[in-house]
């Protein structure tokens, strides 16, 4: 798999990730290359199929053969929204790559105000939420819990975080060079550093479809992304080590004086409780570790991230080339 393809200076590359998108992948194509060929900004639009079991890959297969600045990517199965991120970036030729949801909740229209940042030598534009539209209170409410610990743990500001970012060249290429498998793409960009400039939106609603994060789906993400990016979870292991050593220390204090005033009850109680609490933080200790000795484990077997199992666009834009 090749880091990163060849560039054409001044080219514009939107990478747009698609699952279960048949309704929104088509409309998406037309709506980002009218708005792009309105503004005379050269681009090109990279789909890339993550295992979607519609018809999704048909719908991008039939844009590639109606508009030449189209292509796409099908993965061999569902990999994820990180991979599907890093495979568009990596079929990405343009001298800058802009990465948002196929399902246009991002505003396309922020993508010619971040080319044009770009265009002033910023070699990271962020996007920025303003608000994130209609959710139930328990998924905001679950959104801020993730995106607070994030932030707190990794010391970047996650609060108004979102996958919509403009990256120059180098940016992505360096990106590109990470071989870690279970990367936090919305956090890395923003590690990496660079001359960075934010553009501020608010997401809309979906036209067509409905949203395939649920909770649980949400939960796993946040579990695997905040291992990915952060050893907070582990130094939790110890804060909950001395939280059990303070705790053991008064409790021993208390019974030795009930023991030497005459005051000390017969029983068990208080010996199972105990027994019963340092059981349990151990046995969360020992989860935390033992998550993260499994991340270890899947980047020490050196799988690919993905696995391409078809394109589309290829022959027009190699006619192009030659």
């Amino acid at each position: 798999m090749p880091n990163s393809a060849p560039t054409d200076s001044g080219l514009l590359s939107v990478v747009l990730p698609a699952f279960n998108e048949e309704e929104m992948a088509p409309r998406a194509a037309d709506v980002i290359s009218a708005l792009l060929e309105q503004a005379q900004i050269p681009h090109e639009l990279i789909f890339v199929d993550d295992g979607s079991r519609d018809r999704t890959w048909v719908r991008i297969q039939e844009k590639s053969r109606a508009l030449p600045q189209v292509r796409g990517v099908r993965f061999s199965r569902n990999f994820g929204k990180e991979a599907a991120i890093f495979a568009g970036l990596a079929q990405a030729r343009g001298a800058c790559c802009v990465v948002l949801d196929c399902d246009l909740q991002h505003p396309p229209e922020k993508i010619v105000d971040m080319y044009r940042l770009w265009q002033q030598g910023y070699q990271v534009v962020e996007g920025v939420k303003v608000s994130r539209g209609k959710e139930s209170p328990l998924h905001t409410l679950a959104v801020r819990c993730f995106y607070r610990a994030m932030s707190g743990s990794t010391g970047l500001d996650m609060s108004r975080a979102s996958d919509f970012k403009l990256l120059d060249r180098r940016a992505v290429d360096v990106l590109l060079a990470m071989r870690e498998k279970n990367a936090f793409f919305r956090a890395l960009s923003s590690w990496i550093g660079f001359s960075t400039a934010q553009v501020e939106f608010q997401v809309r609603e979906r036209e067509a479809g409905r949203s395939k994060w649920s909770l649980r789906s949400l939960f796993r993400y946040a579990l695997t992304n905040l291992a990915a990016f952060s050893t907070a979870p582990l130094q939790l292991v110890t804060f909950l080590g001395v939280l059990v050593l303070i705790a053991s220390v008064v409790l021993s204090v208390h019974s030795l004086w009930q023991k030497f005033t005459g005051q000390a009850l017969e029983g068990f109680t208080t010996v199972i409780i105990l027994i019963l609490f340092i059981g349990s933080i151990l046995m969360i200790c020992l989860g935390i570790i033992g998550y993260y000795i499994a991340k270890i484990y899947e980047e020490v077997k050196d799988r690919p991230r993905y696995i391409l199992s078809d394109t589309c666009g290829e022959a027009r834009h190699a006619e192009k080339d030659l």
